[in-house]
């Protein structure tokens, strides 16, 4: 019997699963984060071994039996040189876990969990990026630079444009369209601080990107439950960015990869929980645009190991058996067959799916 593995690694949490040679799912297990810039790759390798080596317990594997592929689809591994310092690294230290290695970027994961020809990926939780990959194996990025350098549409993003626009309204440097005063209080309350200046450390010394990020959550609930219009504001801003991170790659979509019509984006990360806050500015920027093709956003209804295995799998040639279906629900699909500002008699039509009716 031929097992095979993958891996879905972030910066805090990591998941593997195990399949055996006709594709069903043997063992599937949780780790610590595998992103080696923070961890090193070292520590990263010891991290993917150890959740090799539950899994394999789980499964029944003996430890001796080597996995036939095994992909890794990690945060930070956007690089080929340290992707291959990361795979010599486990064949060196850890020469039981796979005969062969697939070393790739998080977003990579997410694109062939969803299709076997490639598409798009949008990244929107802590950070953000987004990733084109055509079937001839190009490969595309908007973003993904992080907070000093982008972020834009992202929890970190949403979380710091509260700040500054209640510090700005503040010092009456630029003043709020919408009153500041419960923003304020829910940043001291986040934070526990009493004035600005307490926020300093956070944003220095004491930074830590998740928990800055994670005032997010809180604005979403202000702007849900109490209707609250500058945390609405926030979130109709980042949809428009998000919008803009799609549009920024479509000129570089091949037309192998639309043949059908239509374009399907893996939706990643926790800000799109908040789609139905996001709609509405995400919508008005696309519609600057000519989206020849339909446009479906779909999310993940397994971890993106699934497509770290594939790949892995993949990579070998093995045709390991796999239903695509089974793995997206589509959330909404917009069609724009003229750009509205261009044209007056261009048409633009948008459906939010719901629940029940995903597929």
């Amino acid at each position: 019997m031929k097992y095979f593995g993958g891996i879905e690694g972030g910066a805090t949490h990591s998941h593997l699963v195990i399949c055996d040679e006709n594709g069903e799912c043997c063992a599937i297990t949780t780790g610590l984060g595998t992103n080696h810039w923070m961890v090193g790759i070292a520590e990263c390798a010891r991290r993917i071994a150890d959740m090799v080596e539950r899994a394999k317990n789980d499964a029944g594997i003996p430890q001796e039996t080597r996995l036939t592929s095994l992909g890794l689809s990690l945060s930070g591994c956007e690089q080929q040189e340290s992707n291959r310092e990361l795979s010599l690294e486990l064949r060196n230290s850890f020469p039981d876990i796979s005969d062969s290695y697939v070393v790739c970027s998080d977003t990579m994961g997410s694109v062939f969990t969803a299709s076997p020809i490639g598409g798009m990926v949008v990244i929107s939780g802590t950070g953000s990026n987004a990733l084109l990959k055509n079937p001839d194996g190009s490969t595309h990025n908007c973003g993904g630079w992080g907070h000093f350098l982008g972020d834009e549409g992202s929890a970190w993003h949403i979380s710091h444009r509260a700040m500054k626009t209640v510090f700005d309204d503040m010092d009456n440097f630029a003043k709020s369209p919408y009153p500041v005063e419960r923003i304020w209080e829910l940043i001291q309350q986040h934070f526990n601080i009493k004035t600005r200046l307490d926020l300093l450390p956070h944003c220095y010394a004491k930074f830590d990107k998740s928990f800055y990020a994670s005032l997010c959550k809180k604005l979403a609930l202000v702007a849900v439950e109490e209707d609250n219009e500058l945390a609405k504001s926030l979130f109709t801003d980042a949809g428009r960015q998000i919008a803009r991170s799609i549009t920024a790659l479509l000129p570089k979509v091949s037309h192998s990869l639309v043949d059908s019509g239509e374009l399907n984006i893996v939706c990643v990360g926790s800000v799109w929980h908040s789609w139905q806050l996001l709609r509405e500015g995400f919508i008005k920027e696309l519609s600057l645009y000519t989206v020849p093709f339909r446009l479906n956003l779909v999310t993940l209804t397994k971890s993106s190991a699934y497509g770290a295995c594939y790949m892995g799998a993949d990579a070998i040639q093995y045709d390991l058996a796999r239903n695509y279906s089974d793995n997206v629900k589509i959330m909404f699909q917009y069609t724009c067959k003229n750009s509205a500002k261009a044209n007056g008699n261009g048409y633009c039509q948008s459906n939010d799916i719901p629940p029940e009716g995903r597929v």
